[in-house]
């Protein structure tokens, strides 16, 4: 066999052998090599693809995915890269129905009450200059071929044989194997795993595009025109925006051949003239049907499943992307706390009861708001361009309906309330939920969150007997002296919260219990003291 093009050195350069093996290199992968190399887990990451995505694909960040971006710094940058959209307006039949503020709705939810705009590529090579900057390379052009795991508990394992792009075939062991390699994913296929689903009789397409003049200030556009649904998102300078719609074409193609020799010109553009919106020149343009499905299990023994290889579903809500990020997150610390012993390997069961649940969710959920948005006939036509857009408008008035739209489309909302890994309820805050955002004298009690670490708030005065705990298990103790607007938040002057490294809140007791808190770790074979000399 011959050596990788331009790694004659190979041996001596890496090990074939690795913690965690990541195949595919878009966000979900690479979010998911940075947080384990935070947490000293070493990680190779492959993808069949010579060269980085240069389409702007996905494009929104949402703010629950700028709260872990946090963690590791990472939130500044993307925010000041991205486009901040604090507006939504709906239109129908060339009149704007309704103007939704998200920015005043989401300032008491979240440091990020906005939806910002990021396109995909952008996104993509700032994450992997992360990783270059900690020595960690993407390695392209480099497929997997095949895996054996190997699950038996003293000796798990997956070998995996992978194949660089000139040629060589290289034999790979890990103690994991993630797959993040895309709805057409490798790692399912070998797997075997069930793909249940379906796909959409509509043809969906996106394009990104320049405009004579885009007189959206920065906020996003929802048109509803007859049968037609147009997404707009403005994203850069001089007029440059994303269109999202599943308007028929003027020729109705037949097969997905013909489906992807559409081009813009072939698109009925009766909603885009409606709002206004001259097209000067067409960058990128894809048409597609869309599927929703959900693999059987994301977890297979040594091998799991996450992001688009795992779950897929309508682009409606900007969520996919988001999603992917947030499995990629949930599952690094758990497998950094098995690999370091700190859990057992049965922690990582709860990938399953926490991300899979939600993704099943998430795709009835998108499965309802693609329906209706494409739902065909006059009554359809009706509810959407004269009913939906006037019920939206008086509700947006009713703070609760607001409160409850922003964090459903900001995944704020999200929990897991029913995981094996949750214990506790005081008032209103359920153990699994994210932590209550509280702003007070310019600064916030997210602060903490920086770091990817096991910590306890309390609100108020902890007492000696848990700050030793604390101490004994190295978690670190953060206290806030009581305010009124930690109660306004839900919060109880004095309860434990003990968060997970995700920053979900773990256990929630309303005294200082430290039985509740040890009958927790115990349970679950957490051995957090070992952090102190691992």
């Amino acid at each position: 066999m011959t050596s990788p093009e331009g790694a004659s050195t190979l041996s001596k350069t890496k090990s074939n052998a690795t913690e965690v093996l990541i195949v595919g290199a878009g966000p979900t992968g690479l979010v998911q090599a940075l947080w384990l190399n935070e947490q000293g887990i070493k990680v190779r990451i492959i993808d069949k693809s010579a060269q980085a995505g240069s389409q702007s694909r996905a494009l929104v960040v949402q703010a629950r995915t700028l709260e872990l971006y946090r963690q590791l710094g990472l939130a500044d940058k993307v925010v000041q890269e991205g486009y901040r959209s604090a507006g939504i307006n709906l239109w129908s039949q060339g009149k704007k129905r309704a103007h939704l503020t998200l920015g005043e709705m989401g300032k008491t939810i979240t440091p990020y009450p906005f939806i910002l705009i990021y396109p995909q590529d952008k996104h993509e090579k700032l994450l992997e200059q992360e990783l270059a900057n900690r020595q960690i390379i993407v390695e392209r052009g480099v497929e997997l071929i095949d895996f054996v795991s190997q699950d038996t508990t003293d000796t798990a394992k997956v070998t995996a044989k992978i194949r660089h792009k000139n040629g060589y075939e290289e034999s790979v062991i890990s103690r994991f194997l993630v797959g993040c390699d895309g709805a057409s994913s490798t790692v399912r296929k070998t797997l075997n795993a069930d793909f249940a689903g379906g796909t959409y009789e509509q043809i969906f397409f996106v394009a990104d595009v320049d405009t004579s003049v885009n007189p959206f200030e920065g906020e996003i556009q929802v048109v509803f025109e007859g049968a037609d649904f147009l997404l707009v998102m403005p994203y850069g300078e001089h007029g440059t925006i994303r269109l999202v719609s599943s308007v028929s074409p003027k020729r109705t193609p037949t097969t997905e051949a013909d489906i992807k020799a559409l081009t813009f010109k072939d698109i009925d553009t009766t909603a885009l003239d409606s709002i206004g919106i001259k097209v000067t020149s067409v960058n990128w343009f894809s048409s597609y049907k869309v599927h929703h499905r959900v693999t059987d299990h994301f977890r297979h023994g040594s091998v799991f499943l996450i992001g688009d290889a795992a779950h897929v579903h309508s682009p409606a809500g900007g969520q996919g992307m988001n999603t992917g990020i947030g499995d990629a997150i949930n599952l690094a610390w758990k497998l950094a706390a098995v690999l370091k012993g700190q859990a057992p390997d049965t922690i990582l069961d709860s990938i399953e009861s926490e991300r899979r649940v939600f993704a099943h969710k998430l795709v009835d959920t998108t499965d309802r708001l693609f329906k209706f948005v494409t739902a065909q006939g006059a009554l359809a036509d009706f509810v959407r361009t004269h009913i939906a857009p006037t019920v939206v408008k008086f509700s947006w008035h009713n703070d609760f309906v607001r409160e409850m739209l922003f964090k459903t489309i900001s995944q704020t909302q999200m929990n897991y309330a029913d995981s094996e890994l949750s214990f506790g309820t005081v008032g209103d805050i359920h153990a699994g939920e994210r932590l209550p955002y509280v702003q007070f004298d310019k600064q916030d009690n997210y602060d903490s969150l920086r770091m990817i670490s096991w910590q306890l708030h309390v609100y108020g005065e902890p007492t000696a007997a848990l700050q030793q705990w604390c101490e004994f298990n190295n978690i670190n103790l953060i206290t806030f002296v009581w305010r009124d607007e930690f109660a306004t938040a839900g919060l109880t002057k004095d309860a434990i919260y003990l968060l997970r490294p995700d920053s979900y809140i773990a256990v929630v007791c309303a005294n200082a219990d430290i039985s509740v808190l040890d009958n927790y770790l115990e349970s679950r074979g957490f051995k957090l003291y070992s952090l102190a000399t691992s």
